[in-house]
């Protein structure tokens, strides 16, 4: 275990500026933080540069469980409650947080999968929307997201806390052309839709059993037009009330379980 008091100390430097996406993909590093995030990183056995710690973590429910799987690990780094708070960007610190290392997958990986089911992000900004679009995809067993130039980083800790540990099962793709891969999609027989309050079709009539993409748009001006051409088809889902659109995230869940019912 090592002891840091120094808020110079260059670990915590070196922990403070993930919180700047610049740093996060320089360094191939982000923060989780709290004590089920960091469980679920030990139970997956999932890459971790350190893990920091204060005395505020045994006040905490499952502190002293947790303390159990971690009292061991070689790169533990103990600090003040103090000096932890400096560090942490919540409200209610609970005293446990871990540097994790990207796992960057190959988009080729897709084309390995049969019948996959994909979502494609096109510059999803809110860290709230990309947290549970995350989750739902777990829960859903969707096969990957493609996500594009212009989505909110999915390593932002906002990001991350909202998945609630979602993050290290979902299969993510970071892509800035969407086009190129929209192409690809095609040629390897990979139905491609995009969500629109234009399209003709509902999502029930849409036949995703079968390989398929679906493009999901920004919140507030949907699928930007290019990606939109390219599509299949766009679909929309159907509304008996007043609402002209859906939150992003909930447009999505409801698609992804739609996929899913198709599919048991």
């Amino acid at each position: 275990m090592i002891h840091i008091t120094s808020s110079s100390n260059p670990t915590i430097k070196e922990i403070k500026s993930l919180y700047r996406k610049k740093e996060r993909w320089l360094q191939r590093s982000f923060i989780v933080e709290g004590v089920k995030i960091v469980e679920e990183c030990i139970d997956k056995d999932y890459p971790l540069s350190c893990i920091v710690y204060c005395d505020q973590l045994f006040n905490i429910r499952g502190g002293d469980l947790l303390w159990e799987k971690i009292k061991d690990y070689d790169k533990l780094i103990k600090i003040s409650n103090k000096l932890y708070k400096e560090i942490s960007q919540l409200e209610s610190p609970q005293g446990i947080l871990a540097v994790a290392k990207f796992k960057l997958n190959s988009i080729d990986e897709i084309f390995d999968k049969t019948n996959p089911f994909i979502l494609m992000l096109d510059q999803v900004q809110d860290p709230g929307n990309m947290g549970t679009i995350i989750r739902t995809a777990d829960a859903f067993s969707i096969d990957g997201i493609v996500i594009g130039e212009g989505s909110v980083d999915v390593y932002n800790p906002k990001v991350v806390r909202s998945t609630m540990g979602s993050i290290f099962r979902v299969p993510l793709y970071f892509l800035d052309n969407l086009e190129g891969i929209i192409g690809k999609f095609k040629k390897r027989n990979i139905k491609v839709y995009s969500t629109s309050l234009k399209g003709k079709g509902f999502i029930q009539n849409i036949n995703l059993r079968e390989a398929s993409a679906i493009i999901i748009g920004n919140e507030s001006r949907g699928v930007s037009k290019p990606l939109e051409i390219m599509a299949n088809q766009l679909v929309k889902i159907p509304m008996s009330g007043e609402a002209e659109s859906l939150n992003v995230a909930i447009a999505s869940s409801i698609i992804m379980y739609e996929a899913l019912r198709q599919r048991s």
